[in-house]
């Protein structure tokens, strides 16, 4: 399977749109990139970078969002009343190590794998930098000749620790 270096530039463009809005709590613009049938997992312990999408409903998980639950939380950190994102923690975000793992064209879909880390500031609390390394799948499709997010899927390095309130975007 291989990908046109067109396909791929816009691949590689749109996730580094994606990272910049949840960088800068742009969480509106955020949801625009997404379909009806997100899904949106950051799935809990040691098995989770196997992506198994079988088990995610009856796995521990961080975060298990659908489309609905997805749009709830952003509605709640643009309401300002979201104390745990209040101010909004400063981040930034390195993607690396794209990947183009499926494409579908009849279909208009691809399987993205990457890097990322996020910096983040816990401007609300305790002023401590914190890391996130994980290894990210997207799930894209074409929707009206542009690229959205389908699904999104965050293993991290640290899945089987105990970890701090996830307020934001991964």
């Amino acid at each position: 399977m291989t990908v046109t270096e067109v396909e791929r530039r816009r691949i590689e463009d749109f996730l580094t749109l994606e990272a910049r809005l949840a960088d800068e709590s742009r969480y509106g613009e955020w949801e625009a990139l997404v379909t009806d049938d997100m899904h949106y997992w950051v799935p809990a312990g040691s098995e989770a970078a196997r992506f198994d999408l079988e088990a995610a409903l009856d796995r521990l998980s961080y975060i298990n969002d659908n489309r609905t639950r997805l749009a709830t939380r952003i509605r709640q950190l643009e309401s300002g009343k979201r104390h745990a994102q209040t101010p909004p923690s400063p981040m930034r975000r390195t993607v690396s190590n794209i990947e183009i793992v499926d494409c579908d064209r009849d279909e208009g879909t691809f399987v993205v794998e990457s890097n990322i880390v996020v910096h983040e500031l816990a401007a609300q609390s305790t002023h401590m930098l914190r890391i996130w390394p994980a290894r990210v799948r997207h799930r894209l499709r074409l929707v009206d000749g542009e690229l959205r997010m389908a699904a999104k899927y965050v293993a991290l390095v640290e899945a089987d620790r105990p970890q701090p309130n996830m307020t934001f975007l991964l």
